[in-house]
């Protein structure tokens, strides 16, 4: 059977048992902060099991792509060396949400291994935990599996998702590849070798670890299983490892092509076809490679493989061609890799480019320091160098040493990494405005509907420290049980205004959240505040609405974005306030004039539709179904606020924020400005209404002083300015023609000043007003009329002065340009070099120069 139809016989057989059919996640995990990938097939259904989510069925199957790169679960050494060890995978699993458990769950298992796989029954090995009776009578007494195949283990039976939590036994299928493979079953001292290889693993969440360490009994008991499709796709086919099934012979056969190699057993091919199966599944989930987190452990696959690559013999670019080849075998399943294959290749692309640029010379350098190694341990100054000039990831350098059967001294290397990042600068930390707090309940907002809201005091914090009263002059917080003030967050500032206790006025210069309350942040201009007593919160309602303007633009940028440039693009950070909004998003590359333009429109587009702006409250589940993006890293309720906006919900975001009621209010959207701020992140800044109307009428006054200069109406402005360009270089190529001619006629007047030292010409001598190209000239004249001689021409500019030195082609072995360039720099305190008939340098206007020009004379006659 070929793996797609493995793949989906496993999905058809449990939706005929009952369950939902759920797509894949991404590989960049939605909320869940604690996770680098998505690594398993219940990462998805995490909250459903903690019970923190509900969904409309209990019984769920999927087939998940999974990655294991970084952080806790790495596999990335290993990938290539051995038969199942793999960053990227595909998951196969069925769940159980407090609906059937262990009886289900290990009939369903065996019916699809020894029914609709039709694997042997005695080549099946079960395990159980030692502890678990319940799952080892039903595998032995109602399965009728022999107690000579089945293993009662320990610790590799027993699974929890943390210190505390849902945990429970578990249940392992191993399949015997046969005798002829060495290795022992489970439990035996072989029992980490082939023969025995484990093809799924039934979990039981059965209890709930508590704090002390003590078990309780789960009220729902839930299923979560996993069987590598890989795995079970080598079993079907008949081989022993999972690079020689079909999705994978298809990919080394075309990394084979690629690389002009013939032995399709190469394990650098192996490498390849596994890498580019993880770079082009995360690039199409938004990940784009950088020097941080997810964008670095990409950037280090990618490396590898084109290491590998190398290693084979490639010295071109060939990574990025291996996508169609990726995308025939598992586009079908994956119609978002379909979508993505363009932007794919794009970014392997340039990523490859980058790389190419450094790896030779890495290469060279560590081949180098190979040679001179005595030992078999690489130095961490070697490795961090490696690391740090030429962008080779510690496990690139480790994957070569390997192979030379080296190692490398990873503690000297942290060490290194350890004090540059210290050098570099320590964190940046915000005011702890709350540290000294301890409050209970939360601050109501009620920002959205009021500017204004009557609010009690219930806290006071002045000069970092809790105050039952303030007087006027003080800088403090104040802490309010009902607001209507937004608090910074989502990328919005916090709102500005004033509270008022009677008299008293409090500037308020910011709003910040500490946990659930808000802290309204400024001075107390005049009166005095007091715990207890009630304030009126009052915004500025300007403030606030200039926000508002561009906190709605920036989610139909976000839109737009996506739609002219591509579903990777990710919000990557953000700043809303009243006066511009900036937006950071994964992109790999600077932005075209036209795609600029492009989002321009469609913004604009949309906001003279002038459609109303629309709230609602809802669940998580119901947040997805509708379409609507969560940022990762944002913790989200149990009810979330989805925003939608524009034509046929042209953006549908969960946010938080103050927004405009109907699109229109927008009034004008205009860019700014757009730039890189980190590798695959780009910027872009924009105004909105009267900022932006400002922002176009500054743009047409200068434009119409540009063509008062010109002579030019607006339309003609272009082909005026090409015009005067080329006039411009006409005229720079002139004088550099002319400057050249009359350095020749000065050359020739500057002979009589030469002086003969040791039988050839010496001259050293002051210039102004020469460039480089007049200065190189006048030597080359020099050179050729004095016939034997040794040339030194000093062009001040200004507070600086450049140097060429020359010597003819016969004196240059007794006297050397470059010597003599860094004798006379030294002298002066400047720099410069180069060859023994020509060098350069250039030095600040000493109040000793003049004297080293005479002194060329000396170092002349020191050289005979």
């Amino acid at each position: 059977m070929q793996s797609s139809e493995i793949r989906q016989a496993f999905l058809d057989f449990f939706a005929s048992k009952g369950h939902q059919v759920v797509a894949s996640s991404s590989l960049v995990p939605g909320n869940d902060p604690t996770l680098l990938f998505t690594n398993a097939g219940m990462n998805q259904f995490k909250d459903v099991f903690l019970g923190s989510e509900q969904r409309d069925y209990s019984r769920a199957t999927s087939s998940q792509r999974c990655v294991r790169a970084g952080g806790k679960h790495n596999d990335l050494e290993n990938v290539g060396y051995t038969a199942r060890h793999h960053t990227f995978f595909e998951m196969l699993g069925n769940f159980s949400f407090g609906d059937y458990f262990k009886r289900d769950a290990i009939f369903f298992a065996w019916e699809f291994l020894t029914k609709v796989m039709a694997l042997p029954p005695e080549k099946l090995w079960v395990t159980v935990h030692i502890s678990d009776d319940e799952a080892a009578d039903i595998w032995q007494k109602e399965v009728g599996v022999s107690p000579e195949r089945f293993s009662r283990l320990d610790e590799d039976n027993f699974w929890q998702m943390g210190d505390t939590g849902p945990c429970g036994p578990s249940s392992e299928i191993f399949y015997d590849h046969g005798a002829d493979v060495p290795g022992g079953p489970p439990g035996s001292e072989n029992d980490d070798l082939d023969r025995y290889i484990e093809i799924w693993n039934l979990v039981f969440m059965q209890y709930e670890r508590q704090a002390s360490g003590e078990l309780i009994a789960l009220p729902k008991p839930s299923v979560d299983t996993g069987m590598g499709l890989e795995r079970i796709s080598a079993i079907k086919q008949g081989v022993h490892t999972n690079y020689e099934i079909d999705i994978f012979q298809a990919l080394i056969k075309a990394a084979a092509e690629r690389c002009n190699c013939n032995d399709l057993q190469h394990k650098s091919l192996r490498v390849i076809a596994d890498h580019i199966r993880s770079c082009g599944f995360l690039v199409a989930d938004g990940v784009i490679p950088s020097n941080e987190g997810r964008g670095y452990v990409l950037r280090r696959i990618i490396r590898r493989a084109i290491r590998h690559g190398h290693k084979l013999g490639q010295k071109g670019l060939f990574f990025a061609d291996l996508v169609p080849a990726l995308v025939e075998q598992m586009g079908g399943a994956y119609p978002d890799l379909v979508k993505a294959q363009a932007q794919v290749q794009k970014v392997l692309r340039t990523e490859e480019e980058q790389f190419a640029k450094t790896l030779d010379k890495g290469m060279k350098i560590l081949e180098e320091q190979l040679t001179k190694l005595d030992g078999t341990v690489l130095p961490g100054d070697l490795v961090f160098k490696l690391h740090d000039t030429f962008g080779f990831p510690v496990d690139l350098t480790n994957d070569i040493a390997r192979e030379r059967d080296l190692s490398i001294d990873l503690p000297a290397y942290e060490e290194l990494m350890k004090a540059q990042k210290a050098s570099a600068g320590g964190d940046q930390f915000q005011v702890d405005y709350t540290k000294t707090l301890n409050l209970e309940g939360q601050t109501r907002f009620e920002g959205y509907e009021n500017l204004a809201v009557d609010g009690r005091i219930v806290a006071l914090v002045v000069d970092g420290e809790p105050a039952e009263s303030a007087t006027a002059g003080d800088s403090l917080s104040v802490v309010l049980d009902r607001t209507a003030f937004y608090a910074n967050s989502g990328g919005q500032v916090g709102d500005t205004g004033y509270l008022t206790v009677g008299d008293a006025r409090f500037e308020v210069h910011d709003c910040r959240k500490a946990g659930d309350h808000f802290l309204h942040i400024g001075v107390l201009q005049k009166g005095s505040l007091a715990v207890g007593t009630t304030a009126t919160a009052i915004v500025d309602a300007a403030v606030r609405e200039a926000t508002a303007l561009n906190h709605s633009a920036t989610h139909l940028a976000h839109a737009a974005l996506r739609q002219v440039l591509g579903e990777h693009v990710a919000q990557k950070g953000s700043l809303v306030d009243s006066k511009r909004l900036r937006f950071d998003f994964a992109h790999f590359e600077a932005l075209t004039t036209d795609e600029l333009s492009a989002v321009e429109l469609l913004v604009n587009q949309q906001i003279r539709a002038n459609t109303p702006v629309e709230t609602q409250l809802c669940n998580m589940e119901e947040a997805k179904a509708k379409g609507a993006m969560a940022l990762f890293g944002e913790k989200y309720g149990d009810t979330v606020r989805v925003l939608s906006m524009g034509v046929e919900d042209f953006s549908i975001e969960l946010c938080g924020g103050t927004h405009v009621k109907r699109t229109g209010d927008i009034g004008l959207f205009k860019i700014i400005s757009e730039a890189g701020i980190a590798a695959g992140v780009r910027r872009i800044e924009a105004v909105t209404g009267e900022q932006a109307l400002d922002y176009v009428a500054q743009l047409d006054r200068q434009l119409a002083a540009a063509s008062a200069q010109l002579k030019a109406s607006p339309e003609q402005l272009s082909e005026k300015l090409s015009a005067l360009i080329q006039a411009q270089k006409d005229l720079t190529k002139e004088v550099t023609s002319l400057k050249g001619r009359l350095a020749g006629y000065a050359a020739t007047e500057w002979l009589s000043e030469a002086v003969e030292v040791n039988g050839i010409k010496v001259l050293a001598k002051r210039t102004e007003g020469l460039d480089a190209n007049a200065q190189l000239d006048a030597v080359d004249q020099l050179k050729n009329k004095l016939g034997a001689g040794v040339v030194l021409l000093v062009n001040v500019d200004d507070d600086k002065a450049s140097l060429i030195a020359g010597v003819t082609k016969a004196e240059s072995k007794r006297y050397k340009a470059g010597d003599l360039i860094r004798d006379f720099a030294q002298k002066v305190g400047g720099k410069g070099g180069g060859r023994p008939d020509m060098a350069r340098g250039a030095c600040p206007v000493a109040d000793n120069l003049d004297q080293a020009i005479a002194g060329v004379v000396d170092w002349v006659e020191k050289q005979a």
